[in-house]
């Protein structure tokens, strides 16, 4: 699997990932008690630094090779 392919992948993960973040958002509003409001909160903070962490990697795994891209320094050794 080339790093274009794996780009691919992680950027449809982030589309995923965004979508359930949107219907926890929705779900969160609806909730009855602020308990379960809590919960629903809780799993969208879990969540959103996974999200950030996929769209960064789609676009270093798709700019790799190419010289004029400056790369994200918490990805490089």
């Amino acid at each position: 699997m080339t790093l274009l392919e794996m780009s691919a992948l992680y950027a449809e993960s982030a589309a995923l990932l965004r979508e359930r973040i949107a219907e926890l958002r929705r779900a969160a509003r609806e909730q009855p008690d602020e308990a379960s409001g809590r919960a629903v909160r809780r799993r969208i903070t879990e969540l959103e630094p996974l999200l950030r962490e996929t769209r960064e990697l789609a676009v270093l795994t798709a700019r790799y090779y190419d010289r004029s891209y400056h790369r994200h320094e918490r990805y490089t050794l």
